[in-house]
């Protein structure tokens, strides 16, 4: 996509074979968040935000690595410094960005340690609802007839969820409202690249390091001292780094709505890693979980459609 400061079209120029590698990242993607949200649950003696410090530093050090070797990412990062040579303000609206992804990153940390994993995890399912009332409402997404009888089926399970639950918790509202704010910002002003992640992550560094040094372990926690708890922060700081790097590419390649949809796999996963780490499902979850389940099998089929018939 050509940076720009203007309405964005999301339809890339080369519809089939970007959106199988966009398909195939935003998968990598799901799976590996996956792992982080495991890992971060099973860190007794660790704050949340003690984690957020230490994934700030080392997602940092790990994109630091990676984007040298990407010639698109310099490409990127050398248009980026231009642009907001030519207009300053657009590294206010970058500081915005920072604050919104830094919010959603501290949050994915909280709420395995805090028995709130499930409420997080249906913010996750309730996202691609609302990346799809934003890819339509801002950048006129289509919509093929078996995506929206998957968006139907995946609204029935939300009603069901918010109508026997009372009401959606406040994590769940901070997921499904937050990202698309974040996405439809970074599009809208040209910043949806690695690069542009980067900047935002070092924006929020100060912030890491402060979390880090007045955590219960400290800037002086070792890596070689035998840690597991340690290595379990490393990687999830290593595996946040590569796991926001396919999702953000997801998002450059996809049509929004196609994206947002792609976006049921991680709370499917996120559930069940909210299960193994002790919450549980009563049986009126299926429900919720199995129209769900239904859209995402639509999602699939559709998928295989559109890879066969150009044009679509």
């Amino acid at each position: 996509m050509t940076p720009g400061t203007g309405p964005v079209s999301s339809h890339p120029p080369n519809p089939v074979p970007t959106s199988g590698r966009g398909v195939a990242v935003s998968l990598t993607a799901s799976v590996l968040f996956a792992v982080i949200f495991l890992l971060a649950g099973l860190l007794p003696g660790w704050g949340a935000e003690e984690i957020f410090g230490w994934r700030i530093v080392l997602t940092l050090a790990t994109l630091s690595v990676i984007l040298p070797f990407m010639p698109t990412a310099r490409a990127e990062a050398r248009s980026l410094a231009m642009r907001v040579r030519r207009r300053p303000s657009l590294a206010l609206l970058g500081v915005l960005a920072a604050l919104l992804v830094g919010v959603q990153l501290w949050l994915f940390m909280w709420a395995p340690l805090n028995n709130m994993a499930l409420s997080v995890s249906f913010g996750y399912f309730l996202l691609p609802l609302t990346m799809v009332l934003a890819g339509r409402v801002f950048f006129a997404d289509r919509l093929s007839p078996l995506r929206k009888v998957a968006v139907a089926a995946a609204a029935v399970g939300v009603a069901h969820q918010a109508f026997s639950a009372g009401g959606l918790a406040w994590p769940t509202l901070l997921v499904c409202l937050g990202y698309p704010i974040y996405f439809v910002l970074r599009r809208r002003i040209g910043f949806d690249n690695l690069a542009a992640f980067a900047a935002e992550l070092l924006v929020l560094l100060p912030v890491g390091v402060y979390f880090i040094v007045a955590g219960p372990h400290g800037i002086g926690a070792g890596f070689g001292a035998g840690s597991a708890s340690m290595w379990a922060v490393g990687a999830i700081g290593v595996l946040g780094g590569l796991a926001m790097a396919l999702y953000l590419l997801a998002s450059k390649w996809l049509p929004l709505s196609l994206f947002g949809l792609l976006g049921y796999v991680e709370p499917v996963l996120l559930v069940g890693v909210s299960v193994l780490l002790g919450e549980s499902l009563g049986w009126s979850s299926l429900l919720t979980y199995g129209p769900i389940l239904v859209a995402l099998l639509l999602l699939g089929l559709d998928g295989r459609r559109s890879s066969r018939v150009p044009g679509l």
